[in-house]
């Protein structure tokens, strides 16, 4: 006996016709007729009289249809219940450092309106602390920038991005001729910290170039590099996203990059065997859709 025996049983019950209950149900009516047999075959009651084409409830049904209404219901009620605690339990989100600066905040502001009740805890990490708590299941989900290194997570690509040479308009970096990749050489720069996404990208193309640098400092923020060169104490390679205003505002200037190209893509991350809740589920459908509401953003650059 299933749940859906029971369901069937009721509608046939409450019609007191087979027809009706099949269409009620969306079913067939041999489905109705076999569930009902089934019924009887596994109490070993007769559970309608049939006399001509109409059907009548047998004490044994009436009994049956008690229990049957609980049942039921109970299972209603648990469904309502399992439902309502989805939105209880938190979701936990990390974000890489860089796209923490970037969309962290808009996207949460823009699940707060599409999923009120849900209560999103967030933190901000580098690339390689939130693989590891994406494995130690101390998150849910994450926006990462740089590479992975574990088979076991999903990774689900939804915004390009790309690093972009900065400098203060009074650098002598600014105002150098730079016609070739290495007319780069010992340029000086301020780093992120080891196991960002940032950072590995400038230092796998600056390596695959044969591109030699200075490391001037070694930062675990953006925001801290960015002073430091609007300072003009070196130059930097961060995401253009992160210091368009600041270009626009004349405090920092754009390096030619000629043969080189620092593109990377955001990704939504979970694990391969994560049990995704809706308002997980809806997260990574909204972020794949980024392009759709996020401001700054077109459509060219989604996924």
């Amino acid at each position: 006996m299933t749940i859906r025996h029971l369901q069937i049983f009721i509608a046939v019950c409450e019609t007191m016709n087979m027809t009706h209950a099949a269409r009620q149900l969306h079913i067939s009516q041999p489905s109705i007729t076999q569930a009902i047999h089934e019924l009887e075959d596994h109490y070993g009651l007769l559970l309608f009289h049939r006399l001509g084409r109409r059907i009548f409830v047998t004490a044994a049904g009436q009994h049956l249809l008690q229990y049957a209404y609980q049942i039921t219901s109970l299972i209603e009620k648990a469904e309502t219940g399992m439902k309502s605690l989805q939105n209880q339990i938190p979701i936990r989100l990390g974000a890489s450092i860089t796209i923490g600066e970037v969309l962290l905040v808009e996207l949460l502001q823009h699940e707060h309106v599409r999923l009120p009740g849900q209560e999103i805890l967030s933190e901000i990490h580098n690339t390689k602390e939130l693989e590891q708590r994406l494995m130690e299941d101390k998150l849910d989900l994450a926006l990462i920038e740089g590479r992975l290194t574990s088979p076991y997570l999903t990774a689900l690509p939804f915004l390009t991005d790309e690093l972009t040479a900065i400098a203060a308009p009074q650098n002598p970096w600014s105002r150098k001729e730079i016609l070739q990749c290495h007319d780069l050489d010992h340029i000086p720069v301020f780093l992120r910290e080891s196991g960002s996404g940032t950072r590995e990208l400038f230092a796998r193309i600056m390596d695959d170039h044969a591109i030699p640098y200075h490391v001037c400092g070694v930062y675990n923020n953006s925001e801290a590099i960015k002073k430091a060169v609007i300072a003009n104490l070196g130059t930097a390679f961060l995401s253009r996203r992160l210091v368009q205003r600041e270009i626009e505002e004349g405090l920092l200037c754009e390096l030619p990059l000629p043969g080189l190209s620092f593109q990377r893509i955001f990704q939504i991350v979970y694990h391969k065997d994560k049990f995704l809740t809706p308002s997980m589920t809806h997260i990574i459908r909204e972020c794949l859709t980024i392009q759709n509401w996020l401001p700054g953003t077109h459509p060219g650059e989604g996924i």
